[in-house]
């Protein structure tokens, strides 16, 4: 029981801050972000899991990876928008992913 308690407070933790970021805008000035990085999804943890995947930020000075998971939507039709890379202005901004 307390598995499952403490894994549902995290879902739903990650969940909000998902949706907290909706449209969410960093912007550095140096150059593009590194390659990204590929590797191994693994399975979903249960039905109706979706991938999201890793992104560089520019965290403390430099780029840092976050690494792609398994979440569940918001509601039945919610699509994963991923996060984006844009050069504005000679400079590049990043907006994170969000369900739509």
């Amino acid at each position: 029981m307390k598995k499952l308690l403490l894994s549902g407070t995290i879902l739903l933790g990650t969940l909000l801050t998902g949706c907290a970021t909706n449209g969410a805008y960093a912007s550095v000035r140096f150059g593009p972000p590194p390659p990204p990085r590929y590797g191994v999804m693994g399975y979903a943890p249960g039905p109706g899991y979706v991938w999201t995947d890793g992104y560089w930020d520019w965290r403390g000075g430099r780029w840092a990876w976050i690494d792609g998971r398994w979440l569940r939507p918001p509601h039945r039709r919610a699509v994963w928008v991923p996060g984006t890379w844009v050069e504005d202005h000679h400079r590049w901004r990043f907006r994170r992913g969000y369900w739509r």
